[in-house]
């Protein structure tokens, strides 16, 4: 059985690397996608875990699928097409390592995923499976996705999902907060940054927000708050857990580490996720935490997951 499947993006982020001798701008490549990184995370603290998705059969889609299966993640259900291009993300940073993004989805091939190219033996041998919002921006990806997590229902699996939204890939905030929402009752866990409190319900603070969505069905609700760490609501009450402080060289990917020490924490603690506390949930937060902070000390996002080992250093200091 696999610890966590997720269905999604996989893409190329190039991320700013300064200038060359000519002085033009140079960009570092360097894989990506948060369901992927997500997963990466998660096998890298000693988990089993699969992917879904479509890259297009080019180098970049080589590049991804060669990725992926060298960090041991199952990819039965990563497609090739030849018929469309792999998405590619070209990100600047700033000074304090927060980035911007220009992607080229035009349309990408992660957004041609079908619902009949959906590995059903492996999304009915997950533990948890796990799903962002980007596969909502288009059809046929949209349909695949929700036939996806009916599936996942249907055989229990924990349902987790982290919207992670980009609004160059909308058509506007209007539409991204309804298909953003379509998939809140299908959830068990849900992370959200604070930036996505009001696309994800109609309470701006990260505390009305959490106690939204956990109304609306939610066992645990995480919200992200950047250096300040994690505000985390479960049924029995909310908690504040504070980050790790670290001077960010590259912050992409740092939600992504976060969710997969999440995901890591409490595949390993055995619960249900109905029974899940507020003690647990925080518990579940911090480890999260540690491995974002190790994450966001080097660059990219796939590159950039930390071991098990720095990890449980770290929480032992």
């Amino acid at each position: 059985m696999f610890s966590v499947t997720a269905l999604g993006e996989v893409l190329i982020d190039f991320t700013d690397s300064g200038n060359s001798a000519n002085g033009q701008k140079l960009f570092e490549r360097n894989p990506g996608g948060a369901p992927a990184n997500v997963l990466v995370a998660l096998k890298r603290l000693g988990h089993d875990v699969a992917f879904i998705g479509k890259v297009g059969d080019d180098m970049h889609g080589a590049f991804l699928r060669e990725t992926l299966e060298s960090n041991g993640i199952d990819c039965t259900g990563l497609i090739s097409d030849p018929d469309f291009f792999t998405t590619l993300a070209f990100v600047a940073l700033d000074e304090s390592g927060d980035r911007s993004f220009s992607f080229a989805r035009k349309p990408g091939a992660d957004t041609q995923l079908r619902p009949e190219d959906l590995p059903r033996d492996v999304i009915a041998n997950s533990r948890v499976f796990h799903v962002g919002s980007l596969s909502l921006t288009d059809e046929p990806a949209r349909s695949a996705t929700i036939e996806a997590l009916e599936l996942a229902k249907k055989s229990g699996c924990v349902m987790s999902y982290d919207p992670n939204y980009r609004d160059s890939l909308w058509t506007g905030a209007d539409a991204a907060s309804k298909q953003m929402r379509s998939l809140i009752p299908y959830m068990d866990l849900i992370k959200i940054s604070a930036e996505e409190c009001p696309l994800l319900t109609d309470f701006e603070k990260p505390e009305d927000a959490a106690k939204d969505l956990l109304d609306k069905g939610a066992s645990v609700v995480v919200v992200t708050l950047d250096a300040d760490g994690a505000y985390v609501a479960a049924k029995d009450g909310a908690e504040l857990v504070k980050s790790f402080r670290v001077d960010a060289v590259d912050t992409t990917g740092a939600g992504d580490s976060f969710w997969g020490g999440f995901l890591t924490a409490f595949c390993e603690s055995g619960k249900d996720v109905k029974d899940l506390t507020i003690a647990d949930a925080a518990k579940f937060a911090l480890f999260g935490n540690a491995v974002a902070s190790l994450c966001v000390r080097k660059r990219g996002a796939i590159p950039a997951m930390p071991e098990r080992d720095a990890v449980e250093a770290l929480l032992g200091e």
